[in-house]
């Protein structure tokens, strides 16, 4: 999906990759680093988008935080029907995000 098409209020999933020596219950495709102390793995981040630009866009999680990324980063996309429709107490709710929008 081009960042173009994303507009404020969306839900979008956002795949982070981290680094620990135990993995959450979340984690997906977990490999075990190369000298063995730690592992790789992604997990996918519920979130909600606040602003876009033709090159960024902003989102904002379900706790408040705000994190800025390409519109064309390989690890954002928009989230899916059933995606929505399992995880929705996992995305922000939108009355919260906008009291957050007017309060900036």
């Amino acid at each position: 999906m081009d960042g173009q098409c994303y507009r404020p209020g969306d839900w979008v999933v956002y795949r982070k990759v981290k680094h620990s020596p135990s993995p959450g219950p979340r984690a997906k495709d977990v490999t075990p680093e190369p000298k063995g102390e730690a592992y790789s793995y992604c997990v996918d981040k519920f979130w909600m988008v606040r602003t876009t630009d033709d090159r960024s866009v902003e989102l904002v999680t379900r706790r408040g935080k705000h994190h800025i990324v390409d519109a064309d980063d390989p690890n954002l996309r928009a989230a899916s029907w059933w995606e929505r429709l399992l995880f929705r107490d996992r995305f922000p709710q939108a009355a919260s995000s906008l009291a957050a929008r007017t309060a900036v």
